[in-house]
């Protein structure tokens, strides 16, 4: 493109410190270095991690930062080296990464990279510990790597997923992130086996994809878990047939789950990064066989405790990440079955706002309004 090798002058919103709402600015974004690609976003879905590190509680603060990291766009010019993707290619971009050539990326067992896992402290390229945004030669820090509330972006050609340029890139944006995470606890780490029971502990927007993976499994009950009561009638179109409100009872709400399974659920998911949640989650598995993942992150210097009877028992305690999708590997065919109609992502889309009006995204997500919001970078 006629942009290539250029530093290029687009909007970004810049949030210059914690908890204030991001402002939309001119930046300058320079051109991608050795192995690194520049992407046009033109679809933004706003993630609870965005604004979890934008309000920095228990967190290392970094500003001003650009955040964001669940879009969709296209390839505007690649740096040296970069031979799997070019100029004009639609592309997801991926906050965890696949170098393909450490001993994690060769093994068969994980999806974490050495070089490229998700790193929410770091705010530069790893090429030369620079950033590659700047306002009037201030230094703009980068967010996990992707940093997509940006009209362009660099990142690291690891940390590209090329996809089908006939998949709509409003739609697949939330591929990028929430959905591959929930969906892929449920069909790649939990496994549950057709007609198995199912609880999943949070239905924001990776609980609702946990449970979707649940119901494409065959799961014959899926119980959802959450705090709020109005998630209950969405989280139907999911699969979700019950609803338990910890708050409803006088008792751990693992003891309810027993009581309605009649001793335990065989597949429980924990989406919310509560301690207490995951411990709910692993207890409520029916002895014996019963499987729990874990895919919330939780705060720091917490501890999981629980009986080690509950491990001997039977129950297995796992934890995932990603949802255990390679993002160069796998994430092509997470978008081929989406048009193959083997998913439904149109679902998780409620509400759409312009670029300029971002913070109402976040507004939205702090009332606990919708499941993702999409954010349409072209006005």
């Amino acid at each position: 493109m006629s942009t290539a090798g250029q530093v290029i002058k687009c909007r970004a919103a810049v949030a210059w410190e914690a908890g204030k709402p991001l402002s939309i600015e001119t930046i300058e974004v320079a051109p991608p270095q050795k192995g690194e690609v520049r992407l046009r976003i033109l679809f933004n879905s706003l993630c609870r991690s965005d604004v979890y590190w934008w309000d920095a509680k228990d967190q290392t603060p970094l500003f001003p930062r650009i955040l964001g990291h669940e879009a969709s766009g296209i390839v505007e010019s690649v740096g040296e080296g970069v031979t799997h993707l070019k100029p004009g290619d639609h592309a997801l971009p991926i906050f965890t990464g696949e170098c393909g050539e450490c001993t994690y990326c060769k093994s068969e067992e994980s999806n974490l990279c050495e070089l490229l896992r998700i790193n929410t402290d770091r705010g530069v390229m790893l090429s030369d510990g620079k950033t590659r945004f700047s306002k009037n030669g201030q230094p703009i820090y980068h967010f996990v790597g992707t940093s997509t509330f940006s009209e362009y972006t660099v990142l690291h050609e690891g940390c590209v997923a090329k996809i089908n340029p006939n998949a709509p890139l409003d739609k697949v944006a939330i591929v990028s992130c929430g959905f591959c995470t929930g969906f892929g606890a449920t069909v790649n780490v939990a496994k549950p086996k057709p007609n198995n029971t199912v609880a999943v502990f949070g239905l924001g927007a990776v609980g609702l994809a946990a449970c979707e993976g649940a119901r494409v499994s065959g799961a014959s009950r899926i119980i959802g878990v959450d705090l709020l009561p109005n998630r209950f009638e969405q989280a139907k179109k999911f699969g979700v047939t019950d609803f338990v409100n910890p708050k409803d009872h006088n008792k751990p709400v693992q003891e309810v789950i027993a009581e309605m399974t009649n001793g335990g659920v065989d597949r429980a998911i924990e989406c919310t990064g509560s301690i207490q949640a995951s411990i709910s989650a692993f207890e409520c598995t029916h002895d014996g066989w019963g499987t729990a993942v874990l895919v919330g992150v939780p705060k720091k210097d917490v501890e999981f405790k629980t009986n080690p009877m509950k491990f001997m028992e039977g129950r297995t305690l796992k934890g995932t990440f990603y949802g255990h999708y390679r993002p160069r590997t796998d994430i092509p065919g997470v978008v081929e079955k989406y048009l193959n109609k083997e998913l439904e992502l149109d679902k998780f889309i409620t509400h759409s706002v312009p670029f300029s009006k971002i913070n109402t995204a976040f507004d939205l997500m702090l009332k606990g309004e919708g499941i993702r919001c999409l954010i349409c970078m072209e006005e």
